[in-house]
């Protein structure tokens, strides 16, 4: 399966065919090294699902212990989301993207030195720190190269590797948990030190691989760098004191309000899920930790297909907000499924349904989101969000793990996620009804 965008044919012309050439280039050469380092950031602080089938177990850690680990992690990453991103407007991309990747592996593979809750919250609030300006700083990275029209086909392709970390940490987490013992360590911190060793090594190929704009693009020809900078939607960076600027633009836009919560409840049940799959899986089937991780991986597998044609369809309809509501419903639909029904076959189909609509709501969301930023204000209106967003992977699991503590199930759990992803689809659908995606061509009246 292809995770690159296919540009759309463009009409006879110069103008066209070099800005087709150039899509191309910037497709092949940026979205598979930066949907990679966001498959082993989602690894990075996703990969505590798998770990609490023996973690919890051997440190004596509750549900609810557990759910604020794993929650507190998104506490930092909100509260950095902004600052990170005018911070990559002040280093660059590549130095800033390829640091923060350095950072966040040493202090993934930290973890596996915990003992108690106290050190447990601190490192992975660190960990959320580090982590914070990775996604926020890709998705405006990928708005300085590719036109409004492609950019829910781009930023599906970069998002699309998120599934696919789930389908690669489900298919290995079995494996490594099966490593308990070896060099006298657990399982579990065998996932810890294993799993973080990519961020890493990535980070290093980062740095020397990506360029911070299209402007400093050694492989772009004259032509095609001056048709991305003519065709990409905000023009060219305000000069100085734009940051604050952009801030106050951002934080007086009400769309930017309307867009954070539809996030933050899309992640409430997003990651609600994410972080307690494995131990419901296994309590729901008694399978081994091996055979759950295919089964999750398998979950993802369709999560991603159900990702790239929706963003595919969403490019050519011209169309955002219904290609981000009607996933959305299918996250409410698994959710009350998975809470209500008895049967273990019924249940497992309908908690494919959370990562596939999850996973595919996200790309013409972000789509419609950025349509309606001004240029001056798109890194801190992206930047916050993702921060109000973000909050939700901060209570959601919080939530969730307190009620499986008072009630013995999941069951109402699942059910307030259901209600969650509820209002996330009527948030979705308030968001400026004026919105339109531009017509799927490559050339318009600047096109030379």
């Amino acid at each position: 399966m292809s995770t690159l965008p296919e540009p759309i044919a463009p009409p006879p012309s110069a103008g066209a065919h070099i800005g087709a050439r150039a899509l191309r280039k910037a497709a092949w050469r940026l979205i598979p090294i930066l949907g990679a380092g966001y498959a082993v950031a989602l690894i990075d602080r996703t990969n505590l699902g798998f770990a609490a089938l023996q973690m919890n177990r051997d440190l004596h850690f509750s549900a609810s212990v557990y759910g604020l680990a794993a929650g507190i992690f998104f506490l930092s990453y909100a509260s950095c989301n902004v600052p990170a991103n005018l911070l990559l407007l002040r280093f660059g991309a590549r130095r800033w993207l390829a640091g923060i990747m350095v950072g966040w592996g040493i202090l993934s593979a930290a973890t596996l030195v915990v003992s108690t809750p106290g050190p447990f919250y601190v490192l992975r609030f660190l960990l959320g720190m580090a982590e914070a300006g990775f996604f926020p700083g890709v998705i405006y990275y990928l708005t300085r190269w590719f036109p409004s029209h492609m950019r829910a086909r781009a930023i599906t392709r970069f998002y699309v590797f998120g599934p696919l970390s789930g389908i690669v940490m489900g298919a290995i987490a079995g494996s490594l948990l099966g490593l308990n013992g070896r060099l006298g360590l657990a399982g579990w911190q065998w996932l810890f030190l294993v799993e973080a060793l990519p961020a890493i090594l990535l980070g290093a190929v980062i740095f020397a691989w990506l360029p911070d704009s299209p402007e400093s693009a050694p492989w772009l020809a004259p032509e095609e760098r001056a048709w991305v900078i003519r065709h990409r939607g905000g023009g060219d960076e305000p000069a100085g004191g734009a940051s604050a600027t952009g801030l106050g633009h951002a934080l007086r836009d009400a769309n930017v309000w309307v867009g954070g919560l539809f996030m933050f409840t899309t992640l409430f049940g997003f990651y609600s899920y994410i972080f307690f799959a494995p131990i419901i899986v296994t309590q729901l089937t008694g399978f081994s930790a091996t055979t759950v991780g295919f089964l999750i991986a398998g979950q993802y597998a369709v999560a991603a297909i159900a990702m790239v044609g929706n963003g595919i369809l969403s490019d050519r309809q011209g169309e955002r907000r219904l290609h981000a509501l009607f996933p959305t419903l299918l996250t409410v639909l698994g959710f009350a499924v998975a809470a209500l029904a008895h049967s273990p076959g019924l249940i497992l189909a309908a908690l494919t349904l959370i990562p596939a609509g999850g996973w595919a709501a996200q790309g013409p969301a972000w789509a419609t989101c950025m349509a309606f930023l001004r240029p001056e204000s798109a890194a801190a209106g992206i930047g916050t969000i993702t921060s109000l967003g973000i909050l939700g992977g901060f209570v959601g699991p919080q939530v969730l793990g307190q009620l499986r503590d008072r009630t013995g199930t999941y069951q109402g759990g699942l059910l307030v996620c259901a209600l969650a992803c509820l209002a996330a689809a009527i948030l979705v659908w308030r968001l400026d009804p004026g919105i339109k995606a531009e017509p799927p061509s490559l050339s318009n009246n600047r096109t030379s």
